[in-house]
């Protein structure tokens, strides 16, 4: 064999294993390229977790958010919170008056002219009832207070026209029944219809005997709401209080007589217990504290008659209103009202309180 054959013939042999080598080597240059492409892929920060500017800070006049515990912090989300509207906020332009009151009727009774006459100057006023004032009667009862208050208000705004009704869960879990007139935002009222707790302070059979001092002192863990819903425990009773109030960032707030205060004797439990939980609850806050005012109420039949006239002709008109849907105490004109054992006294005056008038023990 000659030299130029044998060449060829190694030239041969050695073609298809430069071949095989050129073909490993395509493939580790392939897989490794793709083993970087997947790598980037999933190591690459979150455009979406990495802003492209600072984090905007809260905004302060937005109230913290404290139903749940906090969530654990996470590696690809924001740590800026959202702030989430409380459920029953409702704006307003005008200066806002807050009343907190046991039973439908008792802002009437009591705190008139005072309710008549924030309508008349334009202000918002929102009203929070926290029992259903059933005597426990049922939700027949209850339905037709609850009419006879919306009437009131009609009465008092000059309109006699119709309300939006809108159910609420607060972020306390508390469920509640909001109804605003239409086209006047201005108003609404708020029922919460938790256990009347009788004038005794003893409850009614129909409702389990449960009350809301009972709720206050511990002696039972929840109340459960006439006509259902979700039972309320006495730290949902309060934080409730406390919801509502930053949702209307109210300049005055209206209540009862606390516990405790010189006034206090003599008055309806439900009463002193919506008092304390309002003064418990919102007094150290230094936007609202100063604009609370306590009502007298039963007691204020033992002190000077203090309103007559026009003002006093209103009133009674007022509550005369409201009284044709209350079968207990209903009355037919004013003479009748004025003559009805106690209310006709309460109904002839309004005694509100500030802190430092209450004398408390």
């Amino acid at each position: 064999m000659t030299r130029t054959a044998l060449r060829t013939r190694r030239s041969r042999r050695r073609r298809p294993a430069a071949a095989i080598l050129a073909v490993i080597t395509v493939a580790v240059v392939v897989v490794a390229t793709a083993v970087g492409v997947f790598a980037f892929a999933l190591l690459r920060p979150d455009p979406v977790a990495t802003p492209a500017g600072p984090s905007p800070s809260p905004t302060p006049t937005s109230p913290p958010q404290t139903a749940g515990p906090t969530p654990a912090a996470s590696a690809t989300a924001s740590s800026t919170p959202v702030p989430v509207p409380l459920p029953a906020a409702q704006a307003c332009d005008r200066e806002t008056v807050l009343g907190v009151w046991a039973h439908p009727d008792d802002d009437i009774i009591f705190a008139n002219p005072t309710i008549s006459d924030a309508i008349a100057a334009g202000d918002c006023v929102r009203t929070v009832f926290v029992t259903a004032g059933d005597a426990g009667r049922g939700n027949g009862y209850v339905e037709a207070r609850e009419l006879g208050i919306l009437r009131a208000y009609n009465e008092m705004r000059g309109i006699d026209g119709l309300w939006d009704t809108t159910d609420l869960l607060l972020q306390t879990g508390v469920h509640a029944r909001r109804l605003t007139p239409q086209g006047d935002p201005r108003l609404s009222v708020v029922f919460l219809r938790l256990p009347d707790g009788n004038i005794t302070g003893e409850g009614f059979e129909a409702t389990g005997y449960a009350t809301l001092g009972r709720l206050l002192d511990g002696g039972v863990p929840t109340l459960a709401p006439v006509g259902g819903g979700p039972d309320v425990s006495r730290g949902q009773l309060l934080s409730s209080v406390a919801e509502l109030a930053a949702g209307y960032s109210p300049s005055r707030v209206l209540t009862h007589i606390p516990r405790g205060s010189a006034f206090a004797p003599g008055d309806h439990p439900d009463h002193s217990v919506v008092g304390t939980v309002v003064r418990d609850t919102l007094s150290a806050d230094a936007a609202i504290g100063p604009g609370i005012q306590y009502f007298v109420g039963y007691p204020s039949r033992d002190l000077p008659r203090n309103l007559d006239g026009a003002i006093l002709d209103a009133k009674v008109d007022t509550y005369r209103i409201y009284t044709q849907q209350d079968e207990v105490i209903r009355c037919a004109d004013r003479a009748a009202c004025l003559g009805t054992r106690n209310f006709g006294e309460w109904l002839r005056r309004s005694y509100p309180k500030a802190e430092a008038e209450l004398q408390m023990d």
